[in-house]
């Protein structure tokens, strides 16, 4: 009889019945050392191999989402397509994979309990004594399990540190998920700091050591070890480090500071993460990746045949990661055209109080991103202003919006005190006449939503993906290349349409409006060479190989602006 052995690769890839195979990725030893960039490169490099993927994050905090976490105390938030808050690493894997993340890839401690207690109460437990183990660790793998049959690979990244008290639920449930599953189909890879000392002038394993100790302690093996470092490391300390920490040498990842993260995929490849992946699983052989992709993107982002300046205006610059998201797009955008972009990072209430030519006139562009509260939001008008009169094209998103609109208003139709409802409210007086009104219903697919400003302010916005129709032959309609597009919302404050007329005839063209032609998405000054401000957040949707038209579209004005000066 002829029997056929089909390679593991052939059969897990044409078998789409299987279940997906498990990578969780934890940290040791300090914060911050780039879990989400390595799991993102992690999920790029397999997709580079054929495989379909999905990342997940898992918080501690007991926050339900970070919704309402400031940007100073956790960096912006990012919003999918269905509407869910989530952390900002959620866009690190969009970026890196293509995958539109959803709600069901971020959970929190405070969603799981929320979970719980809501059971609870309803008596969905029928009266048992509810405890960590096994109700919150159920809740969690039951989590962590949600469409394990629609992808090749699951990536789970698990915040905080191995040690974290708050995050011991999380490492419980992933012992006994993977012990659930059968043999091989979960792995374990633990991302650590080798700190060196200069006066010694080595490499220090032991914080590893004891990383892993700890985390073997609590029943997790990590199959794969990447070691951050600042310093080449020595096959020596590699082969110490696999003997002391019972991982294969070749298991033992370097991962060295780069140039910009987008190289990431290209060096964790060079160094073998994607073949150790795939190794911990058995699955051989394995077909050879396409690095083409990232290979362009290294390229346009390393050989860039210019520059130009752009200003972001904005109130909580003294934490970049606020505006993540608009950074990486303005790097995106950069890339379409052949471009560097020096983005510089400028506090609007500077502007209050201090004529804002002095510290604009140097750029090409300007760029207003969203906010929330008045503190700082005179400036952002004032910066509008400046970029309306000198011709310097100019991008607002969400409250960059919003303040061109009142600028506008207060300077071009006579309404001068035109303001927001948002800032009246904050007051608790009438100051302004509401141009920006507290929007308290809307339509989100085949619902009516409805609002009013007392509500719990955690996810009670207009959140995800809404579509809007563009104004044929706008300057807007020209850079999407079409008429229909959807995008990511994340406001509680509308413009009021009943201004259109009035704008409208002193040049801010409604160029996007929603379906129902009630709620005005994207405006633009129409005798101006670029000046779009939009509802939406287009920088949730860039990626570095697709970068969004309206940061390409204001990248390109900016280049041609800096021809002129």
């Amino acid at each position: 009889m002829l029997v056929v052995l089909l390679p593991v690769q052939a059969y897990f890839c044409c078998s789409r019945g299987l279940m997906a195979r498990y990578v969780f990725i934890t940290g040791g030893v300090v914060s911050s050392l780039g879990k989400g960039l390595a799991s993102a490169a992690l999920g790029s490099l397999l997709q580079a191999r054929g495989f379909s993927v999905r990342l997940r994050k898992l918080d501690p905090y007991l926050n339900v989402d970070p919704g309402t976490m400031s940007p100073f105390e956790h960096g912006e938030v990012f919003v999918t397509d269905d509407g869910a808050e989530t952390d900002l690493d959620l866009g690190h894997y969009e970026r890196f994979t293509g995958v539109s993340a959803r709600k069901t890839d971020s959970v929190s401690s405070g969603r799981i309990y929320s979970n719980v207690l809501e059971k609870e109460r309803r008596g969905a437990y029928l009266g048992k004594t509810i405890q960590v183990i096994p109700h919150v660790t159920n809740e969690i793998k039951d989590f962590i399990g949600v469409g394990d049959d629609e992808v090749d690979f699951m990536l789970c990244e698990i915040g905080g540190t191995v040690g974290d008290i708050e995050g011991l639920p999380f490492f419980e449930a992933i012992r006994q998920f993977a012990q659930d599953k059968p043999r091989g189909q979960c792995i374990f890879m633990h991302l650590t700091l080798l700190p060196y000392l200069a006066a010694s002038g080595e490499l220090k394993t032991k914080p590893t050591q004891h990383s892993v100790k700890e985390l073997r302690s609590i029943g997790l093996q990590p199959d794969v070890l990447v070691c951050r470092s600042e310093h080449p490391i020595p096959d020596k300390e590699r082969a110490k480090i696999a003997l002391f920490c019972n991982v294969r040498p070749e298991a033992v990842i370097p991962a060295y500071d780069l140039r910009s993260i987008y190289e990431a995929p290209l060096a964790y490849h060079r160094v073998g993460l994607d073949q150790a992946v795939l190794d911990a699983f058995g699955i051989s052989p394995a077909p050879r990746p396409d690095m083409t992709r990232w290979e362009d993107v290294m390229d346009r982002l390393t050989h860039a045949e210019g520059e130009v300046r752009v200003a972001i205006v904005g109130k909580y610059v003294q934490l970049e990661d606020a505006y993540k998201s608009i950074a990486e797009a303005l790097t995106h955008g950069g890339m379409a055209n052949r471009v560097k972009v020096k983005a510089e990072w400028i506090d609007a209430e500077i502007f209050e109080n201090e004529d804002p030519a002095p510290h604009l006139e140097r750029f090409h562009a300007i760029l207003v991103p969203g906010g929330f509260g008045e503190r700082g939001t005179e400036g952002k008008i004032r910066a509008a202003q400046f970029a309306r009169e000198k011709g310097v094209p100019y991008l607002g998103i969400c409250l960059g919006m919003q303040m061109a609109v009142i600028e506008a208003a207060r300077n071009l139709a006579g309404v001068s005190d035109a303001g927001s409802e948002e800032f009246d409210h904050e007051a608790g007086e009438k100051r302004f006449t509401p141009v920006v009104y507290h929007l308290k219903e809307w339509v989100q697919g085949n619902h009516r939503v409805e609002r009013k400003v007392t509500d719990d302010k955690g996810g009670t916005m207009r959140l995800g993906a809404y579509s809007a129709a563009l104004k044929a032959g706008s300057r807007v309609a020209e850079v999407y290349g079409t008429t229909e597009i959807e995008e990511r919302h994340r406001h509680r404050y509308e413009v009021d349409v009943k201004y259109r007329e009035a704008l409208e005839g002193c040049g801010l063209v409604f160029s996007g409006m929603s379906p129902d032609g009630r709620l005005p998405e994207i405006v633009e000054h129409k005798d101006h060479p670029w000046f779009i401000g939009v509802q939406f957040h287009p920088e949730l949707k860039s990626k570095p190989f697709a970068p969004h038209p309206l940061f390409a579209g204001f990248v390109k004005a900016a280049l041609a602006q800096s021809r002129l000066v």
